[in-house]
C-alpha cells in the first residue's frame, strides 16, 4: 500500500481488502479528509483492472458497484460519494445538492458527512480545502477545464472566503502531455505565463505541463499554498490507470470530505 500520514486512518479495513491508496501529504485541518484511489483492490478484469470505479467506460456494472462498496467499507466514508457525470466543462456544485448523473465537473461542500469526488485517468484532479475545516471541494480538470475556469469557477462557488489550501492528484506528466499548438496558442492568449508550461516536441507539437497551468490558475485565484502533483499516470502503468496510454481503461477516484 501506498499510504502517507497513516496515523489519520485505521489501517485495518485497507489490509482487509487489499486496496492501495494515497492519502495527500497537506497540513489540512484535522477534521479534513482526503484520498485518492490507484488501480488496485478492486474486483474489474481487464483492461479495467482492479479497482475501476467509474461507470461510464464500459465496465461490467456488479464489478464498479463491488469497487465502491469496498472503497466506501475501506474508508469508512459517512455516505456514498456524490459521483459526477463530468463532461469537461466549469460546472461546480454544491455536493449536497446533486442528484445522481448530475453533470458538473467539480464539487463542493460545507457540511460534514458530505463525500465530494471526481474521476481521473490523466485527467488532474484538484483537492481544495479551507484553513479553517469549513469547506472541501474536489475539481476535475483537464486541459479544457483548466482553459476554461473550472478551478475558479469552484473557488467562487465556495465562496471567496479565508484562505483555500490545494493539493494535486496524480494527472498525466510533463514528459507524456503531449498537445497540438492550439492548445499552447489557447493558454499562451489567456494568460502570458502560461508559455513556461509548454516545451517543444517533435513534429511542431508540445509537451504540456498541466501540474504548472494548474499552479498558475491557482495563483491567479490567490491560492498560494499547493500541494502534490508528482506523479504521472501515463509513465506509472503498474499504478495508475492512463486513458493516453491505454484507451479503453479505468477511472481512479479522488475523495474529499468534512467529519
Amino acid at each position: 500500500m501506498h499510504l502517507l500520514e497513516p496515523e489519520t486512518f485505521n489501517l485495518e479495513p485497507f489490509i482487509a481488502l487489499n486496496l492501495e491508496l494515497i492519502l495527500p501529504a497537506w497540513p489540512a485541518p484535522a477534521n479534513v479528509r482526503a484520498a485518492v484511489t490507484t488501480r488496485h483492490g478492486g474486483v474489474s478484469l481487464p483492461p479495467y483492472d482492479s479497482l475501476n470505479l467509474g461507470d461510464h467506460v464500459g465496465d461490467a456494472p456488479a464489478a464498479v458497484a463491488e469497487n465502491r462498496r469496498r472503497l466506501v467499507e475501506a474508508l469508512r466514508l459517512p455516505a456514498e460519494p456524490h459521483w459526477l457525470a463530468q463532461v469537461h466543462g466549469t460546472c461546480a456544485l454544491d455536493a449536497a445538492m446533486l442528484g445522481v448523473g448530475c453533470e458538473a465537473d467539480a464539487a463542493h461542500t460545507a457540511l460534514p458527512g458530505v463525500v465530494c469526488a471526481v474521476l481521473t485517468a490523466d485527467c488532474l484532479p484538484v483537492l481544495l480545502c479551507d484553513r479553517n475545516g469549513t469547506q472541501v471541494a474536489a475539481v476535475h480538470a483537464g486541459w479544457r477545464g483548466l482553459l476554461n475556469g473550472v478551478i475558479e469557477q469552484c473557488i467562487a462557488a465556495m465562496g471567496g472566503e479565508g484562505e483555500l489550501l490545494a493539493w494535486l492528484g496524480p494527472a498525466i506528466g510533463p514528459h507524456a502531455f503531449e498537445v497540438g499548438e492550439e492548445v499552447r496558442a489557447a493558454f499562451v492568449d489567456d494568460a502570458p505565463a502560461a508559455v513556461h508550461a509548454f516545451v517543444p516536441s517533435p513534429g511542431g507539437r508540445w509537451l504540456a505541463d498541466i501540474y504548472t497551468l494548474a499552479r498558475q490558475r491557482l495563483h491567479r485565484a490567490g491560492v498560494d499554498a499547493i500541494y502534490g502533483g508528482e506523479h504521472c499516470t501515463f509513465s506509472e502503468p503498474e499504478r495508475f490507470y492512463s486513458y493516453r496510454r491505454d484507451g479503453r481503461t479505468g477511472r481512479m477516484a479522488s475523495l474529499i470530505w468534512l467529519e
